[in-house]
């Protein structure tokens, strides 16, 4: 080994991990007056990789000292001359590409590696997120100048639905990453696998009237008020028991209970603002222990419905003022809110929300939502939070 002028040396350790390694090799290290510039260490299956970043007052008598050391701890020690870091030089931007799957195996890795070797994006770290399988990995990664955030974005979010077994999220690596502090999320096909409308209108008999205007509004022949105001006047006379047992009897989308329990264990606050109607949302709300509920009421009259709804209608719009004067009220910041959706009235709440994820959605909410999740469960949402999943046995 040649030192460079810098009498910079990143020495790498690799072997069968034990206790004590760091400790002897750093003491010779310390002993010898070289300067710790940079570490990192990783523990794969019991094998350990060790990067020291040293520069070294004398390069003579050091590395014979360090291997001499390593055979007797039992690990093999390379030597590479190297320049000193440029502490004047600006950080590259970084980011994470959180990748979430039933299973991660080397052809969805390779996948994902290769497009981002593709558009020149550095690879610097992979962290497994998933405790028992390879289900969940963290990318940490910094861009070139000439790649757009938001082109690779989307670029990554057509691999994935390309792949159709993995989720891939794209976040700038930040303060507000790690510290989210409310969920927000929509009912019908989110929270729940079912759009309570359509239940209630199969019951009462117009299940098909229903869902020509549910359609006729997809196509924005009307907007989302005046849908709604004409598929509720469907449900009058129904009997206010078919909407309860309903309600009682929700059925939940995989990975909810656990991500709601988590979120609650981790102290965020949790809300359902919804489209859909506020018996089911009240109903969840005690089942779940969420924190606030808001959704449109209809109106009962001698145990039926009249076929109307009581208050201001929670369209897009009110979604959106809704997360806002949540935020507000618990005093968090709106990059601090994570938004869940899957329909094109979340896009508002999406917005304004310092994360919003597009669940199980149609391709044009996926592709302006910050990030998409169709592969897996709601709890998926948590590895996006950078959470590993011994950190969720911990909170579970």
């Amino acid at each position: 080994m040649t030192p460079t002028s810098s009498g910079c040396v990143l020495v790498t350790v690799t072997g069968k991990d034990h206790p004590g390694i760091t400790a002897r090799l750093t003491g010779l290290l310390a002993d010898a007056g070289a300067e710790l510039l940079d570490v990192e260490q990783v523990v794969v299956q019991g094998r350990l990789t060790l990067c020291l970043l040293v520069r070294l007052p004398d390069a003579r008598g050091i590395p014979s000292a360090l291997l001499f050391a390593a055979r007797e701890l039992g690990v093999d020690l390379d030597f590479q001359a190297v320049e000193s870091p440029d502490s004047n030089a600006t950080a590259p931007a970084r980011y994470v590409v959180t990748a979430v799957g039933r299973a991660l195996g080397a052809r969805e890795l390779h996948a994902l590696s290769s497009h981002l070797a593709g558009q020149g994006v550095n690879l610097e770290r992979i962290v497994r997120l998933t405790h028992t399988h390879l289900g969940s990995v963290e990318l940490h990664v910094t861009l070139p100048a000439s790649v757009e955030p938001e082109a690779l974005k989307r670029s990554l979010l057509a691999l994935s639905m390309r792949d159709n077994t993995f989720d891939v999220a794209l976040q700038r690596e930040s303060l507000f990453r790690r510290s989210k502090r409310m969920v927000v999320m929509d009912m019908d096909s989110t929270l729940i696998r079912i759009e309570v409308i359509d239940e209630l209108a199969r019951a009462h008999g117009v299940g098909e009237q229903v869902s020509r205007i549910t359609e006729r509004a997809m196509h924005g022949e009307m907007d989302y008020d005046e849908s709604l105001r004409q598929r509720v006047a469907l449900l009058a006379g129904l009997d206010v028991a078919v909407l309860h047992r309903l309600a009682a009897n929700l059925p939940l989308t995989e990975g909810a209970e656990t991500l709601m329990r988590v979120l609650r264990r981790l102290g965020y606050r949790t809300a359902v603002i919804s489209g859909g109607f506020s018996v089911a949302a009240e109903a969840l709300k005690a089942r779940l222990g969420i924190d606030h509920a808001y959704s449109n009421v209809l109106e009962e009259e001698g145990g039926k419905l009249t076929g109307r709804t009581v208050g201001p209608i929670v369209n897009a719009r009110r979604k959106a003022e809704l997360l806002e004067q949540l935020a507000k009220q618990e005093g968090i910041l709106l990059e601090q809110v994570i938004a869940v959706g899957d329909g094109a009235n979340d896009l508002l709440m999406l917005e304004r929300a310092g994360l919003g994820i597009a669940f199980r959605a149609k391709p044009r909410l996926r592709e302006a939502a910050d990030t998409s999740i169709s592969a897996g469960g709601l709890d998926a949402i948590l590895y996006l939070l950078g959470l590993t999943g011994r950190e969720l046995q911990e909170a579970g």
